[in-house]
C-alpha cells in the first residue's frame, strides 16, 4: 500500500512500514544529560530489556554496564555516532530514538544533531528529547505490539532541488 504526501513542491511517496513488537531503540545523551538518561534507563530497565538497544559510544558503554543489558554501540556523537543513528533510521534499522540532548550547551556536532532530528521526523519515527516524552512512548501499549506507520519510501520519492 502506497500513498502520496505533498512536501513543498515535491510529492513524497510513503509506504506502510510494520514495526515489530520487539522495538529497536536508539539511546543517545549529551554529556550533561548522561546521568538523566542512566537514571531513566535504570527505572525502565525491565521494559528496555524486552527490546533491542542501540546507543552512541559512551552512552552505550554506560548503559550496558549499569543495566547489564546488551547494547549495540555506534561511534560517539561528535565522531559520527549521530550520523550513524540517522543512517540506521533511514535504512529502517531503528524504530525510535530517545535522545536526551542538552539545548543549553553548544555542541561541536550541532549540525549532526539537527540532521538526526530531521531524519527522524522525515521517516516518521518517534523521537523523545526529554524524560516526559520518553516515559509516554515507553509506556504506550504500542510498545508491545506490531505497529503500522507510514514512512517515506526512498525508492519512490524523488526530491528536486
Amino acid at each position: 500500500m502506497f500513498a502520496g504526501e505533498r512536501s513543498g513542491s515535491t510529492m513524497m511517496q510513503v509506504a506502510v512500514f510494520k514495526m515489530a513488537p520487539k522495538k529497536r531503540i536508539a539511546l543517545i545523551a549529551h554529556d550533561n544529560r548522561k546521568a538523566d538518561l542512566l537514571d531513566w534507563a535504570r527505572y525502565n530497565r525491565d521494559t528496555l530489556s524486552q527490546h533491542e538497544l542501540f546507543a552512541s559510544g559512551t552512552t552505550g558503554l554506560l548503559l550496558s554496564r549499569e543495566l547489564g543489558l546488551q547494547v549495540t554501540r555506534f561511534l560517539s556523537g561528535p565522531l559520527g555516532g549521530d550520523q550513524q543513528v540517522g543512517a540506521a533510521v533511514a535504512e529502517g534499522r531503528i524504530d525510535f530514538v530517545i535522545f536526551f540532548w542538552d539545548p543549553l550547551t553548544p555542541q561541536p556536532h550541532d549540525v549532526d544533531v539537527k540532521a538526526l532530528l530531521r531524519v527522524a521526523v522525515m521517516y516518521n519515527i518517534p523521537i523523545a528529547c526529554n524524560r516526559a516524552t520518553a516515559d509516554f512512548i515507553l509506556s504506550s501499549p504500542l510498545m508491545t505490539r506490531e505497529y503500522e506507520c507510514f514512512r517515506v519510501d526512498p525508492e519512490r520519492t524523488q526530491l528536486e532541488w
